[in-house]
């Protein structure tokens, strides 16, 4: 098997969306669209022989599901997707007895909620962003307040401590 590209797809619910492959067979052949889901459970979506052929869907694919194909390019076409439309999707191609797997898309389906629970993450990381800011601001304020306390403690210490006649002399040196 080759795997010859694969890309993600975001898409909301209610919205279409069209996967593409390109066809790698250079004459008629068998091309298949295929889901996994959950890594385990693969589905049979639709199958189409040669470019201008009519697609059939299996159980499960036939409404709102649409294959066609234009030139080298297969297409998946589903019309409104659901929330049970998300998974892997690969087309494959029946070539020389073997199957090669042709393109593979993750179709992810993206609702409000995983809106809301990205902004609900965002705001939590500016919460801890502004928690961490603010603690280490009440932790260098307290180190200057406690570094001016005892400042002043050792002047009103100093003062205390003068004597009566050193106390005459700042006194006059501060009048003169």
């Amino acid at each position: 098997c080759l795997v010859v590209s694969s890309q993600t797809v975001d898409v909301q619910p209610g919205e279409p969306v069209t996967l593409l492959c390109s066809n790698i067979s250079t004459t008629p052949t068998q091309t298949d669209w295929f889901r996994v889901v959950n890594r385990t459970e693969v589905s049979c979506i639709s199958s189409m022989y040669g470019s201008d052929g009519e697609a059939s869907y299996c159980h499960g694919f036939r409404y709102g599901f649409e294959m066609s194909s234009y030139n080298s390019t297969i297409f998946l076409k589903i019309n409104q997707v659901k929330l049970s439309d998300s998974g892997l999707y690969f087309c494959g191609f029946y070539m020389n007895k073997h199957t090669v797997i042709g393109n593979a898309t993750d179709l992810s389906i993206k609702t409000q909620c995983n809106t809301i629970i990205s902004l609900k993450e965002e705001s939590d990381r500016m919460t801890s962003l502004t928690t961490v800011i603010l603690g280490g601001l009440t932790v260098i304020l307290t180190i200057v307040v406690t570094v001016l306390a005892v400042k002043i403690r050792k002047l009103q210490t100093a003062v205390k401590e003068e004597t009566p006649a050193e106390r005459r002399k700042v006194n006059l040196k501060n009048s003169v």
